[in-house]
């Protein structure tokens, strides 16, 4: 009995530590996002104001505002997702409903996406500049900045996706069939349904990065601030706005902040989105 009590204890305590591991991972990374966040606000807050969203920068950026960029920004950002989303999830479904997993064209598919996440940004840069930028005649545009990010982008939303819906339980696969309804109702009002908080956080994931590219962008979107006119016009990115006012602009560590904390604040705001439009899809479902 009291080697049963010593085992008890010794168990606990491994749980209580294990148990406090975790807890201080959760606080170290709210720390860092707080302190990043914190030195943002405290370096740009005091530069933003309504004016900096709604004028264009003046003075290669350390007068004026953000707003030509971020209607860049946004463009490209939806070039990429509308490019990249639609193939992706087909993709996943694909290898997910279609393809048993240990068929050697999954495998490869696999494989391929692997690899292609592994290639670093500066390689997606050059193939962009070279295939859409060069060989296709778009330029330096928001689209080939667009159809570059969508490549890179890819390989996130289709392993986040294939992951989420073979995460489904096949009991759903199995009462839909039972039920008599077909593959593709089965897929439409149940395993997406079921998979959206997934297929949201692999979005997130890919909007994230999308967000914060630099390198591609500069070879295929290019470096001008005015506002564009069309998706074929040259526009800056506001991640790629933020290095040159850091790296190449005189005096322009301020709207570098105050460009940053746009940018964070932009990120959340769209993660708040897609978040709630992801539970409030599942729960609907789940209601119906």
């Amino acid at each position: 009995m009291h080697d049963i009590q010593q085992l008890h204890t010794a168990h606990r305590i491994r749980d209580r530590l294990a148990q406090c591991l975790i807890y201080g991972a959760v606080l170290l990374v709210g720390a860092v996002f707080i302190w990043i966040l914190a030195d943002l606000a405290r370096g740009g807050i005091a530069h933003l104001s309504w004016e900096f969203i709604t004028e264009s920068p003046r003075d290669a950026g350390r007068a004026g505002g953000v707003a030509s960029i971020l209607v860049s920004t946004l463009l490209i950002l939806c070039v990429a997702l509308l490019s990249a989303v639609p193939l992706a999830w087909s993709t996943a479904i694909l290898l997910v409903e279609c393809v048993p997993a240990a068929s050697s064209f999954g495998k490869t598919i696999r494989f391929s996406l692997h690899v292609l996440a592994g290639v670093p940004s500066i390689v997606f840069g050059l193939f962009g500049n070279a295939f859409f930028s060069i060989y296709m005649g778009l330029g330096f545009s928001i689209l080939s900045g667009g159809l570059t990010l969508a490549c890179m982008l890819l390989p996130i939303l289709t392993s986040t996706a294939e992951a989420g819906l073979r995460a489904v339980p096949d009991t759903y696969r199995l009462s839909a069939s039972a039920l008599g309804m077909t593959r593709t109702a089965t897929l439409i009002h149940l395993i997406l349904p079921a998979a959206a908080p997934a297929l949201a956080a692999g979005l997130l994931l890919g909007i994230g990065r999308a967000l914060a590219e630099t390198a591609a962008l500069l070879f295929t979107s290019g470096y001008v601030e005015r506002m564009p006119g069309s998706l074929l016009d040259s526009g800056r990115a506001l991640a790629l706005h933020i290095f040159d006012l850091s790296m190449n602009v005189p005096g322009g560590d301020i709207p570098a902040y105050a460009s940053a904390l746009v940018l964070v604040t932009l990120l959340l705001c769209i993660n708040i989105l897609a978040m709630k439009l992801a539970h409030g899809l599942q729960r609907r479902k789940i209601m119906t």
